[in-house]
């Protein structure tokens, strides 16, 4: 998470431009998850928001949002660009930490596959811990590949892995349209996944 904030401070921020080219497959995964519903829809966690690319999205389309990442110079930025939105310097290894009550819904573009095993771990826990009855977790991660030291990626079994507390609901393959290489050679995936209930353990 160093190199995100070093990253930030040269105005290097490629994932930047895979939010505009992700943004038709964002909207349609959302549309999956709001059928049937009504605003308000309820409360979402954008983890890693950076600068704010899918937390304003989230509110417009009527669930109480807000967006948290590490680096407080993405979140100046994000709360400049949106001043109405709500953005949190925060850690999503910890949480709990945070104090930010609780959320029906956590949306993870490429945060999860950027963290190493141990701080995997600690976001699926701290994600669990914040997490209402009935929440989902929409997560688009890269797949692993040749390219993994260039582009991070999760396999699925990484994901389960670590959020062992949630059933895996839904894998899709993620659109490829508009990214440059190596990342359209990465096999994103979108994963849906719900919170366990006490009685689905027996």
């Amino acid at each position: 998470m160093t190199n995100y904030a070093r990253m930030y401070r040269l105005g290097v921020t490629p994932w930047e431009g895979y939010a505009e080219a992700a943004a038709p497959s964002v909207a349609a995964v959302l549309d999956r998850e709001e059928a049937g519903r009504t605003p308000p829809l309820g409360r979402a966690l954008d983890l890693g928001c950076g600068r704010g690319q899918y937390t304003p999205e989230l509110t417009r389309r009527g669930w109480d949002a807000v967006g948290i990442d590490l680096v407080p110079r993405a979140i100046e930025e994000a709360r400049r660009r949106d001043p109405a939105g709500t953005y949190v310097v925060g850690d999503v290894t910890d949480l709990p930490g945070a104090r930010l009550g609780a959320f029906d819904l956590f949306l993870d573009v490429g945060c999860f596959q950027g963290l190493a095993p141990a701080q995997r771990g600690a976001e699926a826990r701290g994600v669990t811990a914040l997490a209402r009855p009935g929440a989902t977790v929409l997560m688009l991660a890269f797949g692993p590949s040749r390219w993994r030291r260039l582009v991070e990626g999760v396999s699925e079994e990484e994901i389960t892995g670590a959020f062992d507390a949630w059933h895996l609901l839904d894998v899709r393959d993620a659109d490829t349209a508009g990214l440059g290489f190596p990342m359209n050679r990465t096999s994103p995936r979108w994963y849906r996944l719900g919170l366990r209930r006490p009685s689905d353990d027996g």
